[in-house]
């Protein structure tokens, strides 16, 4: 029997469900688009196919965060789910450079919607001790849609060709968009949409109460959008075939390391988990750079993972910590923000300064990591101050 406090409830396994499929959908791309857009002549906008992605995402996540709070959290999770469903269509049909950028910008409408409906249907389904264990959860099951889509991506490209890949996409995000639909609504007293909804003025940008973590986020996702860029072009340099093979070493070793950490992070507080995932991701990004062979970037990878597995969790379940319940959507929105922000930053960033040199590869993993050192300053100054204003109080 399953206790009362399980928080593996049957509204927690299917949502967790719908993230494996809804991630799964567009990351089976990822590790081939650079090869793509360079049969389409466009080897130098490599930079551009995170950093469109991420753009849109980031621009949309005001209005996705609003109309969470209003609307429902299910329709937002659709509506970002059937946005891959055309993109998966249209790839194979708009195979010219300008093409492919713009479904870029539009596919990143997708992550813009999605993922902020799912982590504020968490919060309503879970209590708050819990929450660090359930995004963990929850956040697994995303990340083993990034491990698995890339090399089932990858493997599909190897023996098909680019458009089985694409329609592949395609299947893959309308089986989300059916799981979705099976979803039952959290939000009490939800409107009806209208146009007026989406009249953002500026105060509904931002939510000002969760600014630290979106601060933390935004610098610990540079290099995350870096390595997205230059990891299928590293592994080719490597002798690697099949180029999602460092996604699913990085997903692994951040799957076991999810539950301990989110579960951690409920008893022995954020800061202390937080300050463990910092220092292990800058020794990661050290080691990425100064190791260059196959074996070892398999073995940066799961440090890197393990790193991302401690952060990730912990500080979304502290950026809810710091929200308004009311709010809880936009402010897992600018949390989305912040992240979209850095890994746009770490994509162009590192696309610009590559440029197809192979050579710079480490000094962008050495770069990434005095980026996380400077997080780690400002993590310990923050929490330094606020323990002062708690003890003055």
């Amino acid at each position: 029997m399953i206790k009362k406090t399980s928080i593996y409830t049957p509204k927690f396994i299917l949502i967790c469900i719908c993230s494996l499929l809804f991630s799964s959908s567009f990351n089976m791309l990822l590790p081939e688009l650079p090869e793509y857009l360079s049969s389409l002549g466009g080897d130098e906008y490599k930079g551009l196919i995170i950093a469109l992605f991420t753009l849109t995402a980031g621009i949309s996540r005001p209005f996705s965060g609003k109309l969470t709070d209003t609307i429902g959290r299910k329709p937002v999770m659709i509506f970002g789910s059937l946005v891959c469903v055309i993109c998966g269509l249209l790839y194979p049909l708009l195979s010219t450079v300008i093409g492919f950028l713009f479904l870029r910008f539009f596919h990143g409408f997708s992550t813009g919607f999605t993922p902020t409906a799912i982590s504020a249907y968490v919060a309503d389904i879970i209590p708050q001790k819990r929450w660090g264990e359930a995004i963990g959860v929850q956040g697994l099951f995303f990340s083993t849609g990034f491990a698995l889509g890339p090399v089932i991506g990858s493997f599909i490209k190897l023996h098909y060709s680019f458009d089985v890949l694409f329609y592949s996409s395609f299947v893959m995000s309308l089986l989300s968009v059916v799981a979705f639909l099976t979803i039952k609504e959290s939000l009490q007293n939800k409107q009806t949409f209208s146009f007026q909804i989406l009249k953002i003025s500026k105060n509904e940008i931002i939510a000002k109460e969760v600014l630290p973590a979106a601060i933390l986020t935004f610098v610990y996702y540079i290099p995350f959008g870096a390595l997205l860029t230059i990891i299928p072009d590293w592994s080719s340099h490597l002798g690697i075939v099949n180029k999602g093979s460092f996604f699913i070493y990085f997903t692994v070793s951040s799957l076991v390391i999810r539950f301990i950490s989110g579960k951690a992070s409920d008893v022995y507080g954020r800061p202390i988990v937080m300050k463990i995932g910092m220092f292990l991701l800058i020794v990661s990004l050290l080691y990425l750079g100064y190791f260059v062979s196959e074996d070892q970037l398999y073995i940066g990878a799961c440090f890197y993972g393990s790193a991302m597995g401690i952060l990730s969790p912990t500080i979304n379940a502290w950026n809810i910590d710091l929200s308004i319940k009311e709010f809880r959507g936009k402010a897992i929105a600018t949390r989305f923000i912040a992240l979209e922000a850095g890994i746009g930053l770490g994509a162009l960033s590192s696309g610009w300064y590559f440029k197809e040199s192979i050579t710079k590869v480490p000094s962008i993993f050495y770069f990434s990591s005095f980026i996380i050192f400077l997080g780690m300053i400002y993590l310990l100054v923050y929490f330094r101050k606020t323990k002062k204003l708690l003890a003055k109080k």
